[in-house]
């Protein structure tokens, strides 16, 4: 059984869909993400197990990779679509409370900013490494981001940027999820961004890529 998890989390690492994928071309024509979540829950193995043992460590595993920048967005990409192609399969045991997840992320690029690659790697690696993610998308204002909190208590609140021009709303919005969740932890991210941005902004935690975000993240709930 541990072999098959660690096939699974192979699929994920190397972005291997399912058996008709080709790529990556050296798991050609092996079974991917997709059947080996199946086969795995058609054998009885926990979906918790399945969650944490196999798609989380493939996460982890291609986070840390592009971090150290051995691979590129494509792959990171192929890897997060591996990884939604298996948790397909584990969706129910989500809505039956079967499977447990850490806690919850809600994620949104600030308020005149349209940029969405750097939020959706983010919350697919947060996704991946057992989190519920509410992602509310691109040019998210304030009052979205506290009403999203406001629905779900004790999430963790995720701010993105690209741009130098829209970062500075991260400055009000992080002030008012403070004035309306005092207890509320925010996060901020992005290219033009940096830690001592963070701190003159009121924010909780900055990370400059994914894999630190989450490291963040399961700190807060360990």
């Amino acid at each position: 059984m541990s072999e098959l998890l660690s096939k699974l989390a192979d699929c994920v690492e190397f972005g291997k869909i399912n058996k008709a994928a080709p790529y990556p071309p050296q798991m050609k024509g092996q079974e991917g993400a997709d059947e080996l979540a199946k086969k795995l829950l058609d054998e009885g193995v926990n979906p918790q197990d399945i969650l944490t043992k196999g798609l989380m460590i493939g996460m982890q595993k291609i986070g840390v990779k592009f971090r150290e920048n051995k691979v590129f967005v494509p792959q990171v990409l192929m890897s997060a679509k591996a990884m939604s192609t298996a948790m397909l399969h584990l969706k129910p045991f989500f809505a039956s409370g079967e499977v447990k997840q850490k806690g919850t992320f809600i994620i949104g690029t600030v308020e005149g900013d349209l940029h969405d690659i750097g939020k959706n790697l983010v919350s697919m690696m947060v996704e991946g490494n057992g989190w519920k993610v509410v992602d509310l998308g691109t040019d998210v204002k304030a009052e979205q981001f506290v009403a999203a909190l406001k629905e779900n208590e004790n999430a963790f609140v995720g701010l993105s940027a690209l741009l130098t021009t829209t970062m500075v709303n991260m400055e009000k919005i992080t002030k008012a999820i403070k004035d309306a969740v005092p207890g509320a932890k925010v996060a901020v991210g992005g290219a033009p961004v940096t830690d001592d941005f963070r701190q003159k902004v009121g924010a909780d935690a900055y990370a400059p890529d994914p894999q630190g975000l989450v490291e963040y993240l399961n700190s807060q709930v360990a």
